[in-house]
């Protein structure tokens, strides 16, 4: 089922005037960045450069968890800019049964969370023991001690501390959110025990259009994981059914560049979609995933994102996702670089959505 015309999506393998990329080099010295850059201006906006020197990292003292199979430290993560300083803090809980460094899956925290009840009672949303029992660790930030998620003080968190003006092409909260990313990234590469580069990033809803941001700019995560994440996220725009340009950016202006409020009723003037936001996750591995009920988010538009991105994936003789036809709920698609799935149910983040990031993750070539 295809409510989308072909000729109306922008090509991520076309230039402006016309010519195509021919080779994966070619994506990656030319055509790439210019996709990027057409994201930064008119979609998430432009993250102000980040000097390493003004990063620093405490980690507090490690405790046990999860009856000795795990331990949980807590990292206060500070940076300073021309604003003052801030922090924020990552949660990460590392198995205690492997002598060398594990693969991690990276949560973006947007609900309110507390590290005790995650380690303890166990939430579907982000099951940190069934993480651990099966090989990985676990880490977690609550984004609104990043950018708070509220249109009255998303100023007050890092682009407080950047100093950055509201122009139209600054950086808005999703972008700052992926920028914890990446600071994350930072800390996993000094700690012996994280496996640097075999780290996923998972987002849910807002928290999944951040990962794919985040896996877009940030190519250290290895695997990205992006759920239900609709509008402006992995569903592709031109003809969208459900939450469109003018009711998200209406309702979370902020969570985007102010250029983006251009297109709210002018889709087909965009000069990208979301497929190429997939795209830019190439060559490496993507997981998308819906929900039946989800009907806000477009299951059907968030799978053609999926369909329309394996093309730039073909330039690295990868397969993607390798059919146009939708699965049916509780089928997924994991043969390819890009992995998709539609769950029977509502708008959240459960454990079926988990059993599959883990068995995909768990693939030769994926994060182990």
């Amino acid at each position: 089922m295809e409510f989308i015309n072909i000729m109306d999506l922008p090509d991520p393998l076309t230039y402006a005037d016309g010519s195509h990329v021919k080779s994966a080099q070619e994506w990656i010295e030319r055509r790439r960045s210019q996709v990027l850059e057409l994201f930064r201006t008119h979609v998430y906006g432009r993250t102000p450069p980040f000097l390493q020197s003004d990063l620093f990292f405490k980690a507090r003292a490690t405790e046990g968890a999860l009856s000795g199979n795990a331990d949980l430290t807590k990292v206060d993560i500070s940076f300073k800019g021309p604003g003052g300083v801030g922090r924020f803090t990552l949660h990460l809980i590392v198995p205690t049964a492997s002598a060398k460094p594990v693969p991690t899956f990276l949560c973006i925290g947007h609900r309110d969370y507390h590290a005790a009840d995650l380690i303890e009672n166990q939430s579907e949303f982000f099951p940190i023991s069934r993480l651990i029992d099966r090989g990985y660790a676990a880490a977690i930030f609550n984004v609104n001690e990043i950018a708070p998620d509220n249109n009255d003080t998303f100023d007050t968190g890092v682009r407080s501390v950047c100093n950055t003006p509201r122009t139209p092409e600054s950086w808005g909260a999703l972008a700052a959110w992926a920028w914890a990313c990446s600071r994350a990234m930072d800390y996993f590469e000094t700690d012996h025990r994280i496996d640097s580069s075999n780290v996923a990033v998972v987002g849910h809803s807002r928290g999944g259009k951040a990962a794919l941001w985040c896996g877009a700019e940030d190519q250290r995560y290895k695997l990205v994981v992006s759920n239900e994440s609709g509008c402006s996220g992995a569903a592709i725009t031109r003809g969208k059914q459900g939450e469109q340009i003018s009711n998200i950016t209406g309702v979370f202006p902020y969570w985007f560049c102010e250029n983006y409020r251009n297109y709210a009723n002018n889709t087909q003037a965009l000069p990208v979609d979301q497929h190429e936001l997939i795209a830019l996750i190439a060559p490496r591995p993507v997981y998308v995933c819906s929900a039946t009920e989800d009907t806000w988010s477009d299951p059907h538009n968030e799978f053609l994102g999926c369909v329309h991105a394996e093309a730039v994936y073909n330039l690295f003789d990868l397969q993607g996702i390798s059919t146009s036809q939708m699965p049916p709920p509780e089928t997924p698609l994991q043969t390819g670089t890009i992995a998709y799935h539609l769950r029977t149910g509502r708008h959240d983040l459960t454990t079926y959505d988990w059993n599959q990031f883990l068995n995909f993750a768990d693939k030769p070539g994926v994060l182990k």
